[in-house]
């Protein structure tokens, strides 16, 4: 199976410089194939990446800076953009901005790079134009390599490898299904009455990342010192990202080696963390809390989850299954009553029509996994869809 090995590049001065050039390069290349597409598209014409890569050698004549870049880099540039329009549409793909988007470009070709181990704790890798350079040796590729992505995240450069590492998809390991709820209070609850939750900010990091932020809010947009701030709330950043992806990662381990089956609810978090702000015509409501809850949502990482699932999956012999997610927190799992006033609190869950009393997480995932349940008994796993789920109330008129 194809996967990826991360590691930290220890860039010179030069080459930070000329990695920088690259991305530069490469989002300039993005943005300009981009605007082409939509004036093609817009007249009812269209333009495919094969004549866009002879104009881009053509261009090369003239702009010295785009021939200094790597070809293949810039050629793989326009190959995912062609892959982006083709999946989601021309004009839903968007531009890449020099503030909001770090600089990152790809190898596609293996041939043309080499990796040495000459440490125990450093390799080194040589790419096209950009030289030797040193990484962080932390594991072994455990493959074949494929292709290799720099990019630029929180203020250090990293490497990611490609390989194919020659395993295969696991056989199913025959362990008990399991429902898992993500919450904001507790970031993962399962049916078996596991929990498992982590801070990834510390009360210190909380304060400085509040400070910097103010700061930031305050200084002149293009000044050095807006540019030095950005970097230290990008460092921080990265930093409380890195435990957060750690976080998912052990946990998803832990749920797909455990459970052959793992049940989960199939949320639209982009709709779900959308801002309540409204329009001038028709102004939100409770913008604050929304706005709260949109942090909390996006800081327990429930995408990420799901993606961390799907891939531990592979390997540990486990399925991951979608069921809708109506109704899952208000309906008991011991009687079926649904009712709103069934969750007393975040975390208690009273029936009012047969008093059972439980953890309002854990009856949320007992509620999914029998969905999960009911799915996998009509043969429906490759819809994912469970029985309807709706109050009695709804279902009489």
């Amino acid at each position: 199976m194809l996967t990826g090995r991360r590691y930290l590049l220890a860039f010179t001065p030069e080459q930070e410089e000329f990695a920088e050039k690259i991305g530069d390069a490469c989002r300039v290349v993005w943005n300009t194939a981009l605007e082409q597409r939509r004036a093609y598209r817009r007249r009812g014409a269209f333009i495919g990446y094969v004549e866009q890569a002879r104009q881009m050698a053509e261009a090369k004549k003239d702009f010295p800076w785009l021939a200094e870049a790597p070809s293949h880099t810039l050629q793989q540039t326009l190959r995912d953009l062609e892959r982006a329009c083709t999946r989601h549409g021309t004009f839903k793909v968007r531009w890449r901005s020099k503030r909001k988007n770090a600089p990152t470009f790809r190898f596609p070709d293996a041939k043309q790079i080499t990796v040495e181990r000459i440490s125990r704790r450093w390799g080194r890798v040589k790419l096209p134009k950009l030289g030797w350079t040193r990484f962080r040796w932390t594991r072994p590729l455990g493959g074949q390599l494929r292709n290799a992505t720099v990019l630029k995240d929180g203020g250090r450069w990293y490497i990611s490898f490609c390989v194919e590492d020659g395993l295969v998809e696991s056989a199913p390991n025959g362990k008990p299904p399991v429902g898992v709820d993500r919450g904001v209070t507790v970031a993962v609850a399962t049916s078996s009455g596991w929990m498992r939750d982590r801070e990834f900010v510390t009360p210190g990091e909380a304060v400085r990342l509040k400070r910097l932020q103010q700061q930031l809010a305050r200084q002149r947009k293009g000044s050095n010192r807006r540019a030095a701030t950005r970097a230290k709330l990008a460092k921080l950043n990265a930093r409380i990202r890195a435990r957060r992806t750690d976080f998912l990662a052990w946990t998803a381990n832990r749920l797909t080696r455990d459970h052959g089956l793992v049940v989960v609810e199939d949320l639209n978090i982009k709709n779900m963390t959308a801002s309540a702000k409204g329009t001038v015509e028709q102004p939100g409501q409770n913008v604050r809390q929304k706005a709260g809850l949109n942090r909390a949502i996006l800081a327990k990482g429930w995408g990420g989850l799901l993606t961390a699932l799907e891939h531990k999956a592979r390997y540990n012999g486990s399925r991951i299954l979608r069921v809708p997610p109506a109704f899952t927190s208000q309906t008991c799992h011991a009687c079926g009553h649904c009712a709103p006033d069934n969750r007393e609190s975040q975390a208690v869950f009273r029936c009012r029509a047969c008093g059972h009393q439980d953890n309002a997480d854990v009856n949320a995932a007992k509620n999914i996994l029998a969905a999960g349940l009911a799915v996998t008994g009509r043969g429906d796993l490759a819809v994912g869809r469970s029985v309807k789920r709706q109050p009695p109330e709804a279902e009489v008129a």
